[in-house]
Parts: structure tokens; C-alpha cells; sequence
């Protein structure tokens, strides 16, 4: 997976389509993350003690990995992912303007 977590990242499809956010959450054998302020759901929640109230929360669900492209850190436009040979170890880096990702 080419995305890690505290990349900022968009989305390209989907209900939030244009948003964009920090990854927070990376679960690679089910190709997804969780974005910061993106796929937020309403949750009803049962008391879980006696004299407790439910509630409605808001909670942030993962998202495909495939529905995300990462933002470039010199241009701030969406880019594809590839790797490079530096001083011996492979980096990440934005194919648009070909910028080391940290």
C-alpha cells in the first residue's frame, strides 16, 4: 500500500468526493484508511449503564484506499505514487513533480 498514515490525502470519488484530510488509520489487509473528517456516519448509541441516555454520535468510518489519491507536496494537486533509488534506499516519491515524500 502506498498511502501511510499522517499523509494528506484526497478524495477522488464517492459521497466526499473533492475533500481532503490527514490519514489517521491504515489497515492494509483490507485495503483501507480512516481520513480525518471524511465518511462521517451517525451512530445511535444504547445506554450501557442504567440512568445513562443514548445518544447519536458522529463517527468516522474507513474508507477504499482506491477512492484516494495522495497530494503532492510541492504543487498541492493530486499525484501517483512511485519509488526511488536514494543513497541506497527506496523513497517515496509524487510522480508530477518527482519530490521525495517524507
Amino acid at each position: 500500500m502506498k498511502i501511510k498514515k499522517n499523509d494528506k490525502v484526497i478524495i477522488i470519488s464517492g459521497k466526499d468526493k473533492g475533500k481532503t484530510g490527514k490519514v489517521l488509520k491504515v489497515s492494509p489487509a483490507e485495503n483501507k484508511i480512516i481520513v480525518d473528517g471524511v465518511n462521517i456516519r451517525k451512530k445511535h448509541q444504547k445506554p450501557t449503564r442504567s440512568g445513562q441516555k443514548g445518544q447519536i454520535i458522529d463517527k468516522i468510518f474507513p474508507i477504499q484506499v482506491s477512492n484516494v489519491m495522495l497530494i503532492d507536496p510541492k504543487s498541492g494537486k493530486p499525484t501517483r505514487v512511485g519509488k526511488k533509488l536514494v543513497d541506497g534506499k527506496y523513497v517515496r516519491v509524487a510522480k508530477k513533480s518527482d519530490t521525495v515524500i517524507k
